[in-house]
């Protein structure tokens, strides 16, 4: 498995000055998405954008419009994920909120962001992204109780959650984080807060988000580790 994903991992263009080259022990793994285009590449230019050093370790690719460069589930890496970068976001006042003692959980934790939307939304011109952008009508998800408000969004493709599964199988055995799957992890989740070790999604610690959204064939993989 290790010699696997490890070929199966593209390297990015990435900077030092965009995150920080500091070695942290490793005790949580976030998924995130990324709530833009199918192409991992672009995601990293974008964070190459800004001083203020927010990224994720790695990032995996959607479906490609067209042939330009990378494949479906790609996984690109912009930093070794034995340093760190802000994904979080996370302020003092949702610890004090839970009567939790602050931590930078930052630091502990591994993000992986999958290129998705988010949300979507059924116009005259067909399932429309918060940008006006089109997403085929199946590649939409709908959750009939709704999730976060909304009941569609951007459905992660087959390739995306096999290589997310491929992906935390190795860096729960390289950091030794325990894979077991817990439902309210799409929900604010205090053992995140409290920094315990596992696997979480960034609705764990932050309510305002909605990445990343409970896909039955995600949850099935989660499951399965």
């Amino acid at each position: 498995m290790t010699e696997n994903i490890l070929s199966e991992i593209k390297q990015a263009v990435f900077p030092e000055t965009q995150y920080f080259k500091e070695e942290t022990a490793k005790i949580q793994i976030y998924l995130h998405h990324t709530a833009g285009s199918a192409n991992p590449n672009a995601v990293f230019s974008g964070w190459n954008m800004n001083t203020e050093r927010i990224a994720t370790s790695f990032v995996i690719g959607g479906k490609p419009n067209k042939s330009n460069g990378y494949k479906d589930g790609i996984i690109l890496q912009g930093f070794s994920s034995k340093y760190w970068a802000y994904h979080l976001g996370l302020k003092k006042e949702i610890f004090d909120k839970h009567n939790i003692p602050y931590q930078s959980l930052d630091k502990i934790s591994i993000g992986i962001e999958l290129c998705n939307w988010g949300w979507v939304t059924k116009t005259d011109r067909g399932w429309e992204t918060y940008v006006g952008t089109l997403v085929p009508e199946d590649e939409v998800v709908e959750y009939s109780d709704g999730f976060k408000g909304r009941k569609h969004y951007h459905a992660y493709s087959d390739a995306q959650i096999e290589s997310t599964g491929k992906l935390l199988k190795f860096l729960g055995s390289k950091y030794d984080i325990p894979l077991a799957h817990y439902s309210n992890i799409f929900d604010i989740y205090l053992y995140a807060l409290q920094g315990m070790s596992g696997i979480y999604t960034h609705n764990s610690v932050r309510s305002d988000k909605s990445d990343i959204h409970p896909q039955l064939e995600m949850i099935a993989m989660l499951k399965s580790l």
